[in-house]
């Protein structure tokens, strides 16, 4: 089967490691092998279901590394790498990142040469946001030369720079692709896993992606706000728009990890940090939110784990806050959200803080009320969370610093929710390194998987440490 060859999987094979993949897919990623029971030619609405499932996936599998960054998750295990930004191997995210553009570009091919326009909106998308995915964590990476009809298998790294600005320049050519008129093949609803072949769902959710990766430079110079702005013109203007994965081959993910923890397979425990940012604890308000992720335990209330420490009970006693099978985003079908409104008022609120005091004040304020609507909040707890004085602070008391708070609970189990915390410096309240840290300051990148600097270390740069701040931290 002549396909778009990836330099890592084709090592992969060669080694004689095997992939994980949803079954949905079986028969598109055979990259280099004949199967003579598989089709020369890959359906394109089969690819469609193929990479829209798989970036869901992906988000799930990002953010389930970065939710220990931001200590949203903590292990029940003391000194988890995770939990003390040790320099853990993540040959398994980049994988599959890298797999699933593979079958984006695939698919991309068949659409430029079928016409199939909404089909190469979606693919050009889809990209965008699993690079952005991956040089949010790696930085510098394989791109331009990761993809080739020969077999270069120790392509050059290009530049997170470089890469952020194709991932631009795939939204704006998305958009174009999806304004044209007239498509040969159309987007299969049944095959659309995230918005069900809706193309004008796709163009807000190109533009979301697009205001979310031009927000990510707000600390450089040349920062513009104004751009943010008129993306989100174009994007969500109501939950209803969210991007999201609502299909499963089996269990959603985060309910898949609430029940490996609930049969005795820890998993999924609240960090300390976390549930104390909405018990009451650091800020003096409790949120309501949080009976809608984990459960009460076995003392009456909401206790999260320090990071570093690990379980202080048996681990099946519940003495400790976990995600719950019947929580909003660990329930049974429970949605994958990959973008969402709530983020959109928050990026606006960050975006119009410097000029518009009062209209950022006011997308402060709804991004918390998008993300209690989405979640389930009761009507009578969001407002008195949203009118109490500690949230509803008033013009003269609103910060950033609160900004970034509110986005921290709506974006929760969230990649981007990392991104943030390194934009704001780590600034939140009480938010202490893990004990027993190996590093002096909070974590910044991800080192490069040994799939990477096992067989192509003439291009993998070096990482002095994981404090190293990526192009856009500085």
């Amino acid at each position: 089967m002549k396909r778009t060859f990836l330099y890592l999987y084709t090592i992969l094979l060669a080694a004689g490691l095997s992939v994980s993949l949803p079954a949905c897919k079986k028969g598109y990623l055979d990259i280099n092998q004949h199967n003579p029971n598989l089709s020369e030619r890959p359906p394109i609405n089969g690819l469609l279901i193929a990479v829209t499932y798989q970036s869901g996936v992906n988000v799930y599998s990002t953010g389930y590394i970065t939710s220990y960054y931001v200590q949203q998750l903590a292990s029940p295990n003391t000194g988890s790498g995770s939990d003390v930004y040790d320099d853990v191997d993540r040959s398994t995210n980049w994988r599959a990142l890298y797999l699933n553009v593979t079958d984006i570009r695939q698919m991309k091919k068949l659409a430029l040469a079928q016409g199939a326009h909404e089909h190469l909106g979606v693919a050009n998308v889809l990209e965008a946001l699993n690079m952005s995915m991956l040089v949010d964590l790696y930085g510098d990476a394989p791109y331009s030369e990761a993809w080739s009809d020969g077999q270069n298998l120790k392509p050059a790294y290009d530049g997170a720079k470089a890469i952020y600005d194709s991932c631009l320049s795939l939204i704006d050519q998305g958009i174009a692709a999806f304004n044209l008129s007239n498509p040969l093949v159309r987007l299969d609803p049944g095959n659309d896993l995230v918005h069900g072949g809706n193309k004008a769902a796709w163009i807000k959710t190109a533009y979301a992606l697009k205001a979310r990766l031009l927000n990510r430079q707000s600390k450089l110079p040349d920062y513009d706000p104004a751009a943010v702005l008129t993306a989100l013109q174009n994007a969500y203007t109501s939950n209803a728009d969210d991007a999201q994965i609502t299909r499963f081959e089996s269990l959603s993910p985060w309910n898949g990890v609430a029940k490996n923890n609930a049969s005795g397979t820890l998993d999924g425990w609240l960090s300390a940090t976390f549930v104390n940012a909405l018990n009451g604890t650091t800020y003096g308000v409790f949120d309501p939110r949080l009976p809608l992720i984990t459960d009460l335990t076995r003392f009456g209330d909401y206790r999260g784990t320090v990071n570093g420490v690990g379980r202080t009970g048996s681990g099946t006693d519940n003495s400790a806050s976990a995600l719950s099978v019947n929580g909003f985003y660990s329930r049974g079908g429970a949605p994958l959200l990959m973008l969402t409104y709530a983020e959109m008022k928050f990026i606006e609120s960050e975006a119009t803080f410097a000029t518009d005091r009062a209209r950022s004040y006011q997308a402060y304020l709804d991004g918390i009320a998008a993300n209690m609507d989405k979640v389930g909040v009761a009507a009578v707890d969001k407002q008195a969370y949203i009118t109490n004085p500690l949230v509803a602070v008033g013009l003269a008391n609103f910060t950033k610093t609160l900004i970034f708070k509110e986005k921290y609970v709506a974006t929760f189990l969230q990649p981007e929710t990392w991104t943030d915390a390194r934009r704001n410096d780590y600034q939140y309240k009480d938010f202490r390194l893990p004990q027993g840290a190996l590093l002096n300051t909070f974590i910044r990148r991800v080192g490069y998987p040994t799939s990477e600097t096992s067989r192509n270390p003439e291009n993998v740069p070096s990482v002095a440490s994981l404090t190293d701040r990526l192009w856009w931290d500085k």
